[in-house]
């Protein structure tokens, strides 16, 4: 342990004056593979111990003066899985929520996805969370709970087209009124900035769906660690790594 406290403080004397990113965006990947590598039979118990990973990692990120910090917890997909692993996945998102709008850290929480997807009782707590900490100044935490990164497109287009419907846009005028900038303003996120860096944990390399639009000039930080074993030192290694990184989107 003092190893590794000497090591963090090597990496923020190293960060010092280098850019950080703003935002923040993380995959909480592994849970179910580190409970059985950690020989626990009923593998549900390594969504509680990541569960107890997220308040602590935005902690940190309020350290590092990260404004925002967009954790995926429950994809589309995920939704497919078993009843009683699904239950138990729904209330630890809602604990999740609750830990969030009790933090001292004064945070802001956000829930992006479907709602409609998830059972009305998480969605009653999701949205009461959300409104204790409606008028906190502190970091901004989105959730991303039944969330698929190509339905959140889809979902924009439909709002967008919509919208301009309504206001008596033309079926031909609709077309010239669809820019990158105006369906930015109905993604999930609207109002946010995109993520500078995305981190996923477990040694999977792929984004999953995740914050696709969002994410096309992100800078990418996987670990092999897995998300309930992720440190602080694994978190500032990812922000030492983006401080080197010479951001160029796309030019």
């Amino acid at each position: 342990m003092i190893l590794h406290r000497l090591y963090e403080q090597r990496l923020i004397r190293f960060m010092k004056g280098r850019p950080r990113p703003s935002h923040v965006a993380i995959m909480c990947d592994g849970n179910r593979r580190w409970a059985r590598e950690n020989g626990f039979t009923d593998v549900t118990h390594g969504h509680r111990v990541g569960a107890k990973k997220i308040v602590e990692v935005v902690g940190w990120c309020e350290e590092q003066g990260i404004d925002t910090v967009t954790v995926y917890l429950l994809s589309t997909e995920n939704l497919g899985r078993g009843a009683d692993e699904l239950e138990l996945l729904m209330e630890i998102i809602g604990d999740v929520s609750d830990e969030i709008a009790s933090a001292k850290g004064d945070f802001r929480l956000r829930v992006i996805g479907r709602a409609e997807l998830l059972p009305q009782e998480l969605c009653d707590r999701l949205s009461e969370a959300e409104e204790r900490t409606r008028d906190n100044k502190g970091v901004r935490v989105n959730i991303a709970v039944g969330y698929g990164g190509r339905q959140e497109v889809v979902d924009a287009v439909r709002e967008l087209i919509g919208n301009l419907a309504g206001e008596g846009v033309s079926a031909a005028e609709i077309p010239d009124r669809i820019t990158v900038d105006s369906l930015t303003e109905h993604l999930y996120t609207s109002g946010q900035p995109d993520p500078d860096l995305v981190i996923r944990t477990s040694g999977e390399q792929r984004l999953s769906g995740f914050l696709l639009w969002q994410s096309a000039y992100s800078e990418i930080w996987f670990t092999e660690t897995y998300w309930p074993a992720f440190r602080r030192m694994d978190f500032l290694r990812a922000l030492r790594d983006f401080s080197t990184r010479q951001r160029r989107f796309g030019k």
